[in-house]
């Protein structure tokens, strides 16, 4: 069997996965990735969200390992490259340092990097910010460094002093190194002048660098101090790389380095695709699910349980079947692996094993082998498959004749079903949607063809065995009629059966548009509803702050009364009794003139006709509850507080409120509305009709679908102020306006 890893695209996951790392070993295990144990993929995810909500930063750790393999092997380390180990190691000490206190699968993973604070401090000790070994590294180094200063000095001041005397004899005042000996610059006619060694020439042959034979011993004794000088440099940097080697806890800390990048890249990949965790369980349900390696991949959403364990798949070709099936296998392996999956939400079982039969489709010269191909994969199938296993079949019973192709099919759809496995089938034979339907175990689905394009939308559709369109394509590129029928007429059973699937998806897609027609409206009266609600909180809130306001300032006078009072008390006791009173008089008069507000508007009563000023609308009292008036405005009811309402006067039998004839007319748009504004509208053009004495009321709603029409009129024949309705004439509107005939 082909290695289902690669059937179902997860090397692409990986390639991925492999962009978004930091780090080599990172973009390794990424590379690498492939199904874990159940606990360890749970631990995955755990770090996966975790990575997500808590972003870190990586040491260099490829660096760290290339080092640490050189110096396993016996190699002597650069000074930069042991300065950069130790660079890294001090990094991910740092990490670890910030990730332990925050208690989580982060921490955990953190715990393993180790404690190289002996390596590091010998570094430091040993290596500047450059690399170099410093002189202190070791006594011996100190010591030959500090005879080679003066040496060296020595044998610049004799150059330099030599060069001032024969000034003719040199190009420049410089001293240079040749043969990593100090000599100096002479012209190539006057090398009489200064006695010693030739060394080298410029191309030119002008000049030529001489080593004086003044200096020729302190050359040497210079020489011999850096050949000891390197030796000692050599031991100390071979001594930092066997240190290196020795420390037990890099591979440890290697190895959660790579962990915490591959995590990192897994919340990125996260991220950047719109994954989401998924929960782990006995059935597959995914919400919303997308095949990840797709741009702008539509959504889909399906389940496999105990119910429903193998989902079968017809449509027309390039419809999306075979990504479908992909998009479940992928889900699955990639919550194996730790990753989150292409879905919004995702239920997934945990299979035993992955089967997958999913091939191109092949040239006709290759039939026969496709075909047992296919024989071999199911073969494995039908002998290893378990209830635990998953299984994914692409153009089941195809590569040879339909008719025993499908027989072979059906056949092997319930062996598998009396396996009890779960899965996905696609396929193209009308026999074996006729065999899922209504069968337990099984349920058809088909991705959707839009009709008036041409073309698949790549939506499933659960529940309805799809169809090849061929009829339905013929149909809408206008083919004669009596060709069509003929057409039909031939068919085989399963044909004929497609043509009444056309039919049915005709009415189901008409009843799908009038659902999602009811779907916004419904919307819309939950919006209006909230709305409503929301408001009156604030008027709740907004009263109750008044009368805390108002509370606190009934405190205050009250406060200040009392004091008054006492003081005019005081003052009757000092002052005499007539002074005092009078003051009381003046007391009284001043705080009658603050007297409490007005009670609540008189006249509220069940029926009362009264307006909501803060709505802008019309209703009546249905009831009173205490301190609250319950008010039904058109269709909806809300409790409201006295002072929010406002009684209107009602027209009396016989004599309308306004001395106007009802042979006027009131006419109201109600076209663009929704069905829950226009029946508010509507309500409230009946009773501003019935206070203005009207007898006739207009509505346009237009034509349209005849939705909104219906309703009004549904709305009108309930309601007690109508007398009857009707169409407007043909040339004031016909069908498209209501005329309503109101009660006197």
């Amino acid at each position: 069997m082909r290695d289902v890893l690669e059937v179902l695209e997860f090397p692409r996951v990986r390639a991925l996965l492999a962009e978004r790392a930091k780090t080599p070993l990172g973009r390794e295990l990424a590379l690498a990735l492939a199904p874990l144990s159940q606990e360890e993929a749970k631990r995955r995810h755990e770090l996966t969200g975790e990575a997500l909500s808590y972003p870190y930063a990586l040491p260099e750790a490829g660096a760290l390992r290339e080092a640490y393999g050189r110096a396993l092997a016996g190699a002597r380390l650069s000074g930069p490259e042991l300065l950069r180990a130790a660079k890294a190691l001090e990094e991910a000490m740092a990490l670890k340092e910030e990730l332990l206190p925050l208690k989580n699968a982060l921490s955990q993973v953190a715990e393993g990097i180790g404690d190289h604070t002996p390596f590091l401090e010998r570094v430091r000790k040993a290596l500047d910010e450059e690399g170099a070994v410093k002189d202190e590294a070791s006594p011996r180094l100190a010591q030959i460094r500090k005879e080679l200063r003066p040496l060296r000095q020595q044998i610049l001041d004799r150059l330099y002093a030599l060069i001032d005397r024969h000034r003719e004899a040199f190009q420049d005042r410089f001293v240079t190194l040749r043969r990593e000996r100090y000599c100096v610059p002479v012209r190539a006619g006057m090398a009489q002048k200064v006695p010693g060694i030739l060394l080298d020439e410029s191309e030119s042959g002008a000049t030529l660098f001489i080593e004086p034979f003044s200096v020729v011993k302190l050359n040497n004794r210079l020489q011999a101090l850096r050949l000891k000088e390197e030796e000692e440099v050599n031991r100390i940097l071979r001594d930092l790389s066997e240190r290196l080697a020795k420390d037990e806890g890099v591979p440890k800390t290697l190895e959660a380095l790579g962990l915490l990048d591959l995590v990192q890249a897994q919340a990125a990949l996260a991220r950047d695709l719109g994954l989401s965790r998924p929960a782990l369980g006995e059935r597959y349900e995914l919400y919303r699910a997308f095949h990840p390696l797709i741009p702008n991949a539509v959504r889909n959403s399906f389940a496999l349980d105990e119910r429903n364990r193998i989902l079968l798949i017809s449509g027309p070709n390039m419809g999306g079947k075979t990504a479908l099936l992909k998009t479940l296998g992928l889900a699955v392996l990639m919550a194996q692996s730790g990753l989150f999956v292409a879905a919004e939400k995702a239920l997934l079982a945990w299979p035993d094993r992955v089967y997958a039969d999913i091939g191109d489709e092949q040239s006709l010269q290759e039939n026969l082998s496709t075909f047992a191909g296919h024989l071999r994969r199911l073969k494995e199938m039908l002998e290893e498959a378990t209830p635990n296993s998953l299984v994914l079949i692409d153009e089941l019973g195809s590569g040879t004749d339909p008719e025993e192709g499908a027989a072979l099919s059906q056949a092997i759809l319930e062996a598998l079903l009396e396996r009890g496995v779960k899965g996905m089938v696609t396929t193209h034979l009308s026999p074996l949607k006729a065999f899922a339907q209504g069968r337990e175990g099984i349920q058809n689905a088909s991705m959707r063809f839009d009709l008036e394009a041409l073309r698949p939308t790549y939506e499933l559709v659960l529940g309805v065995p799809g169809r090849s369109y061929a009829l339905a394509i013929a149909r809408r590129l206008a083919l004669p009629e009596e060709v069509l029928k003929r057409a039909e007429a031939l068919l085989p059973e399963g044909g004929r059966l497609e043509a009444l699937l056309e039919r049915l998806e005709a009415e189901r897609l008409a009843l799908e548009a009038e659902r999602e027609r009811l779907r916004r409206e419904l919307s819309q009266v939950e919006r209006l509803r909230k709305a409503l609600a929301e408001r009156e909180a604030r008027f709740e809130e907004e009263r109750a702050e008044r009368l805390k306001a108002l509370e606190e300032e009934v405190r205050a006078e009250l406060l200040k009364v009392e004091a008054e009072l006492k003081a005019l008390k005081e003052k009757a006791r000092t002052e005499g009794k007539r002074d005092a009173l009078r003051e009381l008089m003046a007391l009284r008069e001043r705080y009658a003139k603050k007297a409490p507000p007005p009670p609540p508007p008189p006249g509220l009563a069940p029926g009362v006709l009264v307006e909501v000023p803060s709505l802008g609308k019309r209703g009546r009292v249905v009831e009173l509850r205490g301190e609250e008036v319950l008010v039904q405005v058109g269709p909806l009811k809300m409790s409201l507080k006295p002072q929010e309402v406002k009684p209107l006067p009602e027209a009396e039998p016989g004599k309308p409120l306004l001395a106007k004839p009802r042979r006027e007319v009131k006419e109201v748009d109600l076209r663009g509305l929704t069905v829950a504004e226009a029946l508010l509208e509507v309500d409230q053009a009946l009773e501003e009709a019935r206070a203005l004495g009207l007898s006739t009321l207009r509505l346009l709603h237009g034509k349209g679908t005849g939705a909104l029409r219906q309703a009004i009129r549904e709305a009108l024949r309930r309601d007690k102020r109508v007398e009857s309705f009707a169409d407007a004439p043909p040339g004031e509107g016909g069908h498209g306006v209501t005329v309503v005939a109101l009660r006197p």
